[in-house]
């Protein structure tokens, strides 16, 4: 997955002022203890960043 194409994803799921918020402070042990910025920093797949957001925050099947 492109990180744009993740970031549309966000973007769409979360809305354009919280998909920011949550990237930047949310922190989920799924990632490690890290946030979505800081796993994608560590070299974190995309792909592998929306599914554990996806499975966290409940996203719905459709919107994967």
């Amino acid at each position: 997955m492109r990180l744009t194409v993740f970031w549309q994803r966000m973007t769409e799921h979360f809305g354009a002022g919280y998909a920011e918020s949550f990237a930047r402070d949310h922190v989920m042990t799924e990632l490690g203890g890290r946030t979505v910025h800081e796993a994608l920093d560590a070299g974190w797949e995309t792909k592998d960043v929306w599914r554990v957001v996806c499975a966290v925050m409940n996203v719905p099947q459709e919107s994967r």
